[in-house]
């Protein structure tokens, strides 16, 4: 019975144990100085929301990124790895309404709640860095910013129709907005309201956001292709038709003269007839169109129901007005269902004409349902024959369908209609027949500009980012409104403008802050007499914009973070994800780090190099989140299994970029596995203490079976891990080779395995059990357990603490190397794979072979930090590189080795002075029983749990 419970896997003893040794130790995951030499690795996942419980969707995000931290750090990279918490946002408030609990008292518990869980689940972050958004040492620079872009003409306030969310009771993004609904409420229909709101200028990005996706090809193509549609470029034309009751007694002066007379003083601007409050009075219907070549067969002009000249002709027609009225509630009825594009297509005539400016035709004004006001100007100019939703629509009406474009091939037989291609010519058109697209459309905007009616424009999907949310729990915006002075910055000294902490919280009657005298009342900094704070405080996005830059600099209370800090660090290398933030984070934070680097914070222009996005956790049919009720505690799953277990079950229940449909079975199973290894190790500990099996020559029979299929393993786990990042068969490759190493347990128990010759590599996320078993077993049992960082130490030379060498005499160093050349070779000779008398002369070739390229590399990352003569060391190198071993003659062959010892005696040394034990692993690409394994220099663990 005692020896039972001893075998018995208990990760509620294990786990604790180490996690606290980790705890007791800030430096373990700490990020080092740029002076240390390393090359740099930040690997960051997105900062979560603290809603108060983390879930195991959370748990795999993080546990990728977790697992690739650890694998860089055992490489030998310098690992930036932190955590923060995206804090202000709208759930904290409504906590606040239903539990009567201030909003920064309830983050601040969930906060320190999830970061236990994260410690409890063993996550390698470096908590010294740690970002919370809500406190005043984060959003003071996100006022500081906006007084930056204020300054720049960046950001701006006017009125404009906004989308406004019943249920959030505040403004929302354009990118805020899916399928016409609020992205935090899937069944609350977003409503247009018109408020006067600040806006971030991200549309002067616009072109240069586009240009930049070329360049991120370490991104997902999906995610590109997301960003290209809604930055949505577009090359065309403005034109200017006019209202034939404003026109009609200067038709016959032509386009030119009525243009002219009509303008009077205002110029061709941004501003149409569809943004602007003017009525009929304007004389204006503005449309952008990329096909103004076929403008001569406009045969109606349509107008958006919300268009403002819609307003102007309804004022004095009752009729027109209901019937305008039953097209808005037709598009708000294909927004609740979500599928805008395909609605059925119904208009009104208004009983107004307007001016083809080219021909000075007539043509009829509608009002159609599937024009939208927020696209374009809310105005088209409709060419049936030519564009299938025109088409659709005229045929529906009887209106006319006039062709202007022909096949470019005389001969070609007449097409059907519409006819949409633009390898075409121009055909009844005037002056413009038999012109080509490209011609054409070149010939149509000069005229338009010599007319002073259009002009050549690049539109954007993309409009400018508002910012401004009526609700409490978010930074305050830094501006003051003077009666005398008008809009006055918060002067810099007196940031960060502070939120009120005791406050009460309605979602009635507008801004919370506004209800509170001691913040809205102030004095103007310009002028000295009274004035009005802003009430409005900034969206979350803005938050979440640059958080990744303050992580480099944390504690700096003179700066949103050091320049030549972030330098080193960004970009980021690789950033963890949900698809579901492509066009909302993902968009704000590449604006935001083009706007640093204008501001000359920053050198670089993209935040990120590489993305991935991870697939989603589904139970019961639908993503875990706590809104559908359907989340599962890592809490529950650690309880009952352990945290290796719930952590190893994230990863290979399905690939890291494919929905994993949950099931705890699943985590019960690799709980099973991870015992399976722990009383494999602990059964043959004392079999490997007695030194049986070292007599062995090389490995023949069972050992030789064993060590091939060690070697498979690591080849197979290379693959995935460095080239598809698929988990899943890393696990499912190490669960064969303990399968294998089981049913070899006859022999094993008999000693007919050498002790030496058997590795086990062990599961991502089980680092409690590799720490307890690599403190008790491995120095006698020698099984190299890998845990996180995902097979490192069976992938590259592992271990490595590499600082600068702290000798600067060449005798002491040639000393040093000539006593440790001979440690390395005693250690060569006892490595079991090799006759104990086998002298460094008669080593095989191919071990010698695969040493030299792992030698190579490493002597070139150590040579600019090792003070060795450097112009000898590189022809070394560089006669490495060029020569096979093989080849060369035995005299020569041999003259490598002291590469090899070299290399191991600088790591000795350095490691020696930093307290660590790391060891060299050299192999070569082909399978070979004669391998040269290791050069061990000492039997040494991890070299980051220490």
């Amino acid at each position: 019975m005692a020896d039972e419970k001893e075998l018995r896997y208990d990760p509620a003893t294990i786990e604790p144990k180490w996690q606290q040794r980790w705890a007791a130790d800030p430096a373990l995951y700490a990020a080092e100085p740029a002076s240390c030499g390393k090359p740099k690795y930040y690997v960051l996942e997105m900062l979560p929301y603290p809603s108060g419980q983390l879930h195991m969707g959370h748990v795999r995000n993080y546990s990728i990124g977790d697992a690739l931290a650890r694998h860089m750090w055992m490489r030998g990279y310098n690992v930036m790895h932190p955590m923060g918490w995206d804090a202000f946002g709208l759930p904290a408030e409504n906590a606040a309404i239903k539990n009567n609990v201030p909003p920064r008292e309830w983050t601040l518990a969930n906060i320190a709640a999830m970061k236990r869980q994260f410690q409890r689940l063993g996550m390698g972050f470096d908590w010294a860095t740690e970002v919370t958004t809500c406190l005043p040492e984060y959003y003071r620079w996100n006022q500081w910013f906006f007084l930056r872009m204020y300054e720049k003409g960046l950001a701006y306030r006017k009125k404009s129709k906004v989308n406004w969310c019943p249920e959030c009771c505040t403004v929302l993004a354009n990118e805020q907005v899916i399928d016409g609904r609020c992205w935090r409420h899937e069944d609350t229909i977003v409503e247009q309201r018109d408020l006067v709101q600040w806006f971030l200028r991200i549309t002067a990005y616009a072109q240069e956001l586009l240009d930049g996706l070329d360049e991120l090809e370490g991104w997902p193509e999906k995610v590109r292709t997301m960003q290209r549609n809604w930055i949505g470029r577009s090359e065309g034309t403005d034109v200017d038709f006019f209202l034939a009751e404003e026109a009609a007694d200067l038709q016959e002066a032509g386009p030119s003269t009525t243009l002219s007379s009509a303008q009077d003083d205002r110029s061709f601007g941004d501003e149409g007839i569809g943004n602007s409050e003017q009525g009929i009075g304007e004389t204006r219907i503005r449309v952008f169109t990329t096909r103004v070549d076929t403008i001569f067969g406009a045969t109606s002009v349509q107008l958006a129901p919300q268009h403002a000249l819609v307003a102007a002709f309804t004022a004095a027609d009752r009729e027109l007005k209901a019937q305008v009225d039953e097209l808005i509630e037709q598009q708000k009825k294909a927004r609740e269902a979500g599928d805008l594009g395909a609605i059925e297509k119904h208009g009104v005539a208004t009983g107004h004409f307007a001016i083809n400016p080219y021909n000075g035709e007539r043509v009829p004004i509608w009002v159609a349902n599937y024009i939208l006001a927020d696209y374009g100007t809310g105005a088209i100019m409709s060419v049936p024959a030519h564009d299938e939703r025109d088409f659709e629509f005229a045929s529906k009406y009887g209106l006319e369908i006039r062709r202007v474009i022909a096949p470019a091939d005389p001969d070609a037989e007449e097409p059907a209609l519409p006819f949409t291609t633009e390898d075409g010519v121009v055909i009844n058109s005037g002056e413009f027949n038999g012109l080509g697209y490209d011609e054409a459309v070149k010939r149509f905007q000069a005229v338009a500009v010599e007319g002073k009616f259009g002009e050549a424009r690049v539109t954007y999907r993309l409009k400018d980012w508002g910012v401004s949310r009526q609700r409490y729990w978010g930074t305050p915006i830094p501006m003051i409104h003077c009666e005398r002075d008008g809009i006055v910055p918060v002067p810099e000294e007196q940031l960060p403008v502070l939120l009120p902490e005791q406050i009460e919280i309605t979602q009635q009657g507008g801004s919370p802050l506004s209800r509170v005298p001691e913040f809205v009342n102030v004095v103007c900094p310009k002028c000295g007499g009274p004035a009005k704070r802003e009430t409005d405080t900034m969206d979350t996005f803005v938050d979440s914009s640059w958080y990744f830059y303050r992580y480099t600099d944390a504690k700096n209370a003179n700066a949103p973070f050091d320049s030549e800090t972030v330098k080193y660090w960004f970009p980021i290398d690789q950033y963890i994800g949900g698809v579901e933030h492509a066009i909302l984070h993902l968009i704000y934070s590449r604006f935001w780090t083009r706007v640093m680097r204008d501001l000359g914070l920053v050198e670089n222009d993209e935040p990120v190099r590489r993305l991935f996005t991870q697939g989603m956790v589904i139970k019961d049919g639908a993503k875990m989140s706590k809104s559908k009720g359907n989340v599962v505690s890592p809490d529950d799953m650690v309880a009952r299994y352990g945290a290796d277990a719930a952590r190893m079950y994230s990863l290979f229940a399905a690939p890291p970029d494919r929905d994993l449909d949950w099931q705890e079975d699943g985590v019960a199973g690799v709980s099973r596995f991870l015992g399976r290894v722990w009383r494999l190790t602990t059964k043959y500990a004392a079999v490997a203490r007695t030194g049986r099996g070292e007599e062995a020559e090389a490995p023949t029979g069972i050992s030789l079976k064993l060590l091939r299929k060690l070697h498979q393993t690591i080849a197979k786990i290379t693959q995935d891990f460095e080239g598809r990042w698929h988990f899943n068969t890393c696990v499912a490759a190490i669960m064969e080779l303990v399968n294998e190493i089981q049913a070899a347990d006859a022999q094993l128990a008999a000693g007919d395995v050498a002790p030496r010759s058997l590795r086990i590599v062990a599961m991502p996320h089980a680092h409690g059990l590799e720490s307890h078993r690599r403190r008790d077993l491995l120095h006698s049992l020698h099984i190299a357990v890998v845990t996180h960082h995902v097979v490192a130490r069976h992938m590259r030379v592992t271990g490595v603490e590499t600082h600068p060498h702290r000798s600067a005499r060449f005798q002491k160093r040639h000393q040093l190397r000539h006593l440790l050349k001979a440690a390395a070779q005693r250690e060569l000779r006892s490595s079991r794979v090799f006759n104990q008398d086998m002298k460094p002369s008669a080593l095989p070739r191919q071990p010698i072979d695969g040493a030299c390229n792992r030698v190579r590399r490493q002597l070139q990352s150590l040579i600019a930090r090792q003070p060795f003569p450097r112009a000898r060391m590189q022809d070394k190198i560089i006669r490495a590189k060029r020569q096979r071993p093989l080849n060369l003659p035995a005299k020569r062959r041999n003259a490598l080795l002291p590469n090899v010892v070299r290399l191991a005696a600088d790591i000795h040394e350095v490691a020696g002075m930093n307290h660590q034990r790391p060891h060299v692993e050299l192999r070569a690409k082909r399978l070979h029983p004669l391998r040269l394994r290791r050069i061990n220099l000492r039997r040494m663990p991890h070299p980051r749990a220490r």
